[in-house]
């Protein structure tokens, strides 16, 4: 290394205290690209600074590339170190140049392409006499080797001088022969370690003779020790130190504080709170976009390779696998440095692979290369972070405060050098794998064109000990993560959040009231209580679907269709906090879906039969042999018949689930939206098997999900209520036309107070007729010859919300006591004929008694009927109270229907929904989730189908047994 003045600890220190404060202002890490065969004849490349230097006059390349020598014909007057030489043109009757290039000189004989003499094959050129006087005319002579002069000729063949001390302390001779180790100049026995002696070779050559290969061949000794440093341990890392910081007085390699002349770049400092500032301090002057004129997709990341010994080998691309150990195509192998894609790769190998593959290290040094405004070439240096190193045996990277990071430069792969014992061919007894290298890039905040600030390598090394090569293996993983700050996205969320859910507390707030007055409690008990938290699940619920399903579309929408790049999804681990959401949405939902089944599977219900007895027939009596006059009964098929309608009717849907289940699985599957979800920036509904396929974003996932399946249920909504009840079936119409042809009403209760009525009393007076009689009234119905359907006269209006009176409840409820004590099919076949004939008498009690509440007989009980104000319709509350009369409120909408399946299609789907997206983020699998969501929904149709049949038959006394 080239001397310089001796400088003080007060001085270095001084240095250090300008330089690195000045980092995040000034300094950038931007470095021109250039490669050793980009080099003119006249320049040099200087392997420390990776440029090209321009030599001096009257110079060229030398046969390396890596230093000047002067031309044919021209003597070296001076040399300062390394490159820098000063030449002269040599007097025409001396063409030779001496071996040193500082003199002129005759050659005995031919010259080599360097303009040097030649002597023949085991003679050395003598070019100076005893003196040192330079020969007019050189001399070939050959050198004793013989034990009692032990000669060779030296370094530059023009001297003979006695061997190396060890040469001659280890062979007896000037050669190193095998087993013995030549290295660094110095001939070793293969008992001895090699690492110490390379060590202090290297700290010979660098600190006498300025060598760039032994500051290199230092820098790796320290990379393969974990970069490492220990103040109590004088090793390479701690050698490499001391000479970095004996070498202040050196200038700095293209204004990088952390990069010496001569030395390898492999720190970026020891200062606390420094490695922030060097990840994101300055963007990268480069920008990625995944669409447009300005397409700019792929990463170009190079390195500079070198060997163990430090000599540079070559700049390479790190495509086609140079930093994965893992085998594939090339094509997947590449795919890890294309923006915006989201790059997993795992494996097993062998050991004897990796021992065969790596015999020696490969140390590497990684740039991203850009271009210029200009299109000019830069390169940016990669920092690492080795997780495996230790600042005075702390592991300092494996802190989670980056301010503790101490960031590197070098890497290599696989290190079997070091863990060799005596002979460098014997197998190492243990070798170190970078088992998991991450490359993380992150977005620059608030970008609108795809700047990124420095990339990321995050290294681990393992160290596997040698047994058995053939059977041992070890586990692989290379990945390249993208990340931006989610903190606005999460601010912005708890807003929503905040918001939403205060509203969602007002609903369930107005829901409860309605609640309230529906059941005709005014006190605030323990139920109501309960009451509201169940309101407020579902309304809870809703309000974390809207923005999960929000979320979804938005990085779907805006990752998927950018062209310049301003946003990249969140990484699996920020993902964890929307999963949560739609857990907790899910969660929420069942409750909800559970206490609305609950209640739809314990309302009131009676079928209010308005058919009269047609008269009397002669009926024998049994036991006196004799006949007398009785009335007709009244048929009880009708009753059966609405029965069984109102049973089918229970779980009818307004989507049909079978199809939505597959058609969503068929899109995902067979259509390939569900490659929407990868995590990479294609929008393509297809991938070609050679591809790279890119792990799933749960995130994407379940915004797929949610959108196929909520276009589809939607669609399926629309055409059900536009041209399914229009031209082919509406099944609640039909009952209640069928209730009105059969001349029974019906009359529904959900709360204790509030319920349904469906108005069947048949306007012709009779249903039980024949054919004949049947056909003629619906003519005369149709050309308007007799009164209309509705409950009040000359209107149409047949369905009504109710709230009853507290007196007409009590009323109905000690009516129903009786009808309930015995239920089903047991009760006919019960001995007791008393118990039987009292519930008939109750059935026939209650049949009556609402037959007459509706005919206004019960003054005490009466009602009338009004219209719902806009805003009780939007509220969904009741600002009447019903106090002495009880209300009926035209209804138009059918709105009975929310005591059926019918009427509560929102939740069914958005549970169904739920519940398909709860699976597939739990299996990543959306054939299990389809399947899986229709056998609930069979599970819990037939709960509902079961339970309502058997609750039908308690509160209406129609026996089981005819409900098919």
């Amino acid at each position: 290394m080239a001397s310089r003045p001796a400088c003080s600890v007060a001085v270095v220190t001084v240095l250090f205290l300008l330089i690195f404060p000045c980092f995040s202002r000034a300094q950038t890490l931007s470095v021109p690209f250039r490669q050793p065969e980009t080099c003119g004849q006249d320049q040099y490349f200087d392997i420390s600074a990776l440029s090209c230097v321009r030599c001096g006059a009257h110079q060229r390349q030398d046969a390396r590339g890596t230093s000047c020598v002067c031309i044919p014909g021209f003597q070296m007057i001076a040399n300062n170190g390394g490159p820098d030489i000063i030449c002269k043109k040599c007097p025409e009757n001396m063409t030779g140049v001496t071996k040193d290039g500082w003199n002129c000189i005759s050659c005995p004989g031919s010259l080599t392409e360097e303009g040097k003499c030649h002597c023949p094959t085991g003679h050395i050129l003598v070019e100076r006499d005893v003196n040192g006087t330079v020969l007019s005319q050189a001399i070939c002579k050959l050198c004793d080797e013989n034990e009692n002069s032990f000669t060779v000729a030296n370094a530059l063949g023009n001297r003979c001088i006695r061997c190396e001390p060890t040469f001659i302390n280890t062979s007896r001779s000037c050669a190193c022969s095998e087993p013995n180790i030549l290295t660094g100049g110095l001939c070793f026995s293969s008992t001895r370690d090699f690492p110490p002696r390379g060590i202090s070779t290297a700290r010979y050559g660098e600190l006498v003779y300025a060598n760039l290969t032994s500051c290199q061949a230092l820098g790796n000794m320290c990379v393969m020790n974990m970069n490492s440093y220990d103040s109590a341990t004088f090793d390479a890392c701690r050698l490499f130190q001391f000479v970095f910081e004996n070498t202040a007085g050196l200038r700095t390699v293209h204004s990088v504080s952390f990069w010496r002349q001569n030395l390898p770049w492999l720190f970026y400092g020891d200062q606390l709170g420094l490695a922030p500032q060097v990840l994101s301090a300055t963007p990268l002057p480069t920008n990625f976009s995944f669409k447009g004129q300005t397409q700019n997709t792929k990463m170009k990341f190079v390195a500079a390779s070198y060997d163990v010994r430090g000599n540079f080998i070559k700049w390479q691309t790190v495509e086609g696998g140079v930093l994965q150990l893992c085998p594939d195509t090339e094509r997947r192998l590449n795919a890890a440095y294309s923006f915006g894609t989201t790059y997993q790769q795992n494996c097993e190998i062998p050991i004897s692979k990796i021992l065969t593959d790596f015999p020696t290290p490969v140390f590497y040094d990684v740039y991203l290369e850009y271009t210029d405004e200009n299109q000019h070439r830069y390169i940016w240096a990669v920092p690492v972070l080795n997780l495996n190193l230790q600042h005075n045996k702390i592991f300092v990277n494996k802190d989670s405060n980056s301010g503790k990071w101490l960031l590197t430069r070098r890497i290599f792969l696989v290190d079997a050098l070091s863990g060799r014992e005596n002979d460098l061919g014997s197998q190492p007894r243990l070798v170190r794998v970078a088992t998991q290298i991450s490359l993380s890039i992150h977005l620059v905040p608030n970008t609108k064109n795809g700047n990124i600030y420095p990339p990321l390598i995050t290294i681990a090394y393992s160290d596997i000990d040698i047994k058995d090569p053939n059977s041992q293996s070890v586990k692989i993983s290379f990945s390249v993560t993208y990340e931006m700050n989610q903190g606005d996205a999460h601010v912005q969320t708890d807003i929503a959040l905040g918001v939403l859910g205060a509203l969602a507390v007002l609903s369930s707030l107005l829901k409860t009231a309605g609640w309230k007055r529906r059941i005709g409690s005014p006190m605030i008990d323990l139920q109501t209580v309960m009451k509201f938290l169940v309101y407020y699940a579902g309304d809870l619920a809703n309000v974390f679907f809207i923005i999960t399903v929000g979320t979804g579309l938005y990085w779907l929408i805006f990752f998927k269709a950018q062209k310049s790049i301003s946003v990249l999804l969140p990484v699996p681990a920020q993902e964890n906090r929307f999963v949560t959401y739609v857990a907790c949405a899910f969660a929420l939902k069942a409750l909800q879906f559970l206490h609305k089944l609950i209640s739809q599977i314990t309302i009131d219900i009676f079928f209010i039969d308005w058919e009269r007895p047609k008269g009397k027939v002669l009926k024998a009596v049994e036991g006196e042999g004799g006949v007398r006059s009785a009335i007709v009964p009244v048929s009880i098929w009708r009753t059966y018949f609405v029965a069984n309608e109102w049973n089918e009717i229970q779980t009818v849907r307004k989507i049909n689930p079978l199809f939505q289940v597959f058609t969503v699985l068929f899109l995902l599957e067979v259509v390939g939206f569900k490659n929407l979800a990868l995590m990479d920036s294609s929008s393509s509904l297809s991938r070609s098997p050679p591809s790279y396929i890119a792990p799933y974003s749960r995130i994407l996932r379940y915004a797929v999900c949610t959108a196929l399946w909520l276009v589809i249920g939607i669609i399926q909504i629309v055409f059900f209520a536009v041209f399914y009840e229009r031209f082919i079936e509406d099944k609640i119409r039909q009952f209640v036309d069928l209730c009105c042809m059969s001349n029974i009403s019906v009359f529904l209760l959900s709360h204790k107070c509030f319920g349904y009525y469906i108005h069947g009393r048949s306007v012709h007076g009779h249903a039980d007729t024949n054919m004949e009689e049947m056909n003629l009234n619906l003519k005369r119905e149709a050309e308007n010859l007799c009164s209309q359907r509705g409950l009040v006269p000359n209107t149409e209006g047949q369905t009504f919300q109710i709230a009853i009176s507290d007196q007409m409840r009590q009323h109905y409820d000690r009516i129903h006591e009786t009808l309930t004590k015995k239920n089903g099919p047991a009760r006919l076949l019960s001995p007791s004929a008393s118990t039987f004939e009292q519930s008939i008498k109750a059935y026939h009690t209650m049949n009556k008694f609402l037959g007459s509440f509706i005919d206004h007989v019960h003054k005490e009980m009466d009602y009338f009927i009004k219209d719902k104000l806009l805003l009780e319709r939007i509220l969904g509350v009741e600002f009447m109270e019903p106090m002495e009369k009880s209300i009926f409120y035209n209804d138009e909408g059918y709105s009975f229907s929310s005591v059926l399946y019918y009427g509560n299609e929102a939740t069914l789907l958005i549970y169904d929904l739920l519940f398909f997206c709860v699976v597939d983020l739990a299996c990543q699998n959306f054939i299990l989730a389809a399947f899986l969501t229709y056998l609930q929904q069979e599970i819990f149709r037939f709960i509902r189908n079961t339970v309502g049949q058997k609750n039908l038959a308690s509160k209406t006394l129609v026996d089981q047994r005819f409900l098919i």
